[in-house]
């Protein structure tokens, strides 16, 4: 155990270069008569560990694989869902790996069994951007361009790349404070969700101490993914670009698609690197090589929680959002008409504070389970890879897991 939040243990992780069967295993708990024994070098395939046999009287006690159960635990022991053996669960997850329902679940859990801490945060953080948004929207951006239908192919063009330029202008301002947002909320979400796999809450101020020296390595981690993902773009386009012509666009498009599948790749590679230099205390290059560690060999798995996860958080954001911007529509222009017309009154103070006031609720129910979702996946993966399991049940003070 070292010193980060609530527990971590990176020192065996086998990003450092190791392979992963030549991890040194932390030391099992005893047998009845006190002894002990290392881990063999040979493990079992993640989730694929056996119950102990009946033991041979006067013969040396094997320790077992994982202490799922605490003391006593061997024979035929009974399975929980899934067919995976029942352990522990000090906190909003079992101590053995998770699965997809397990993970979404622990998210839910925290946010509902720490509520006061996970809303201080959530909220706090979205009032502060909804207010930062809102007064952008009000005095900074400038007005969505008129598209006029029966303008001629040229002036077509000429609208098209000034809506593209306002967008870029629009999207600016609202794209730093979402990073803003996403930081401080993330870290401090962290802190919550790793105490809360161990069952001990924790309060804001001490979730603001342990994250706060984080901040800046963070931010740079937040800043640093996108930009590479931004380089991958504008290298894979940029021939195409310059070809010009019909058939520069078409290079530029095929381009364009090979950079996204890249940049998706990387982004989901890259996942798991907030919460390693959360809880590791990681730098950035080294919490970008811990998570590419991690996510190997699980990529369209990690891929495919993420997907669905983002899936839920959109349809939860449109199901609070919508009614709130119906609303909005109806007490500061003339209803779903605006809408349909393109004259939405987005400059309205009235259509601000509403629709403002359903970003705050959809901000404090959606970070919550974006986070947790991606601290339970890295968790999950050093279960799998690393037998964090035990470093937690020892770190949840439970018994038949070591001092």
């Amino acid at each position: 155990m070292n010193d980060s939040p609530g527990w971590a243990s990176p020192g065996s992780a086998p990003s450092d270069g190791q392979d992963d069967a030549a991890v040194p295993r932390p030391t099992p708990p005893g047998d009845a008569n006190g002894s002990t024994s290392q881990w063999s070098e040979t493990q079992p395939p993640a989730g694929q560990w056996q119950p102990p046999t009946a033991p041979v009287h006067g013969a040396p006690q094997p320790a077992p694989a994982r202490a799922h159960g605490g003391p006593g635990w061997g024979g035929q022991a009974p399975h929980g869902p899934w067919g995976l053996p029942p352990a522990a669960k000090p906190g909003v997850i079992p101590l053995r790996p998770l699965t997809l329902g397990e993970i979404l679940d622990g998210a839910v859990t925290t946010l509902r069994r720490y509520w006061q801490t996970v809303l201080t945060v959530s909220v706090a953080v979205a009032v502060v951007m909804q207010i930062a948004e809102i007064l952008t929207q009000r005095y900074l951006m400038p007005a969505a361009p008129v598209i006029n239908p029966d303008a001629s192919p040229a002036e077509a063009l000429d609208q098209l790349g000034e809506t593209m330029r306002i967008s870029m202008i629009r999207m600016g301002p609202a794209y730093v404070i979402m990073v803003a947002a996403t930081l401080i909320s993330a870290a401090l979400l962290t802190v919550v969700i790793s105490r809360a796999v161990l069952g001990s809450p924790v309060t804001l101020g001490t979730a603001w101490r342990e994250a706060r020296p984080r901040l800046l390595q963070l931010l740079g981690l937040t800043l640093l993914v996108p930009l590479i993902g931004a380089a991958v773009m504008f290298v894979g386009t940029l021939p195409g670009l310059l070809l010009g012509g019909p058939a520069g666009v078409s290079l530029a498009v095929l381009g364009g698609a090979c950079a996204f599948a890249v940049v998706v790749w990387l982004t989901i590679r890259f996942s798991l690197a907030s919460p390693a230099l959360m809880l590791e205390r990681q730098g950035v290059i080294k919490a970008m090589k811990r998570s590419a560690k991690l996510v190997q060999g699980s990529w369209w798995r990690i891929f495919g929680i993420t997907m669905l996860t983002q899936l839920l958080i959109v349809v939860v954001a449109m199901l609070v959002a919508i009614p709130f911007t119906v609303i909005a529509l109806s007490v500061a222009g003339n209803g779903l008409s605006d809408l349909l017309d393109g004259t939405v009154p987005e400059k309205s103070w009235s259509f601000l504070v509403i629709t403002g006031i359903g970003g705050v609720l959809t901000s404090a129910l959606t970070y919550p389970i974006s986070a947790g979702v991606s601290v339970l996946l890295y968790i999950d993966q050093r279960i799998r890879r690393e037998a964090l399991d035990l470093e937690l049940g020892r770190a949840a003070g439970l018994p038949g897991y070591g001092g």
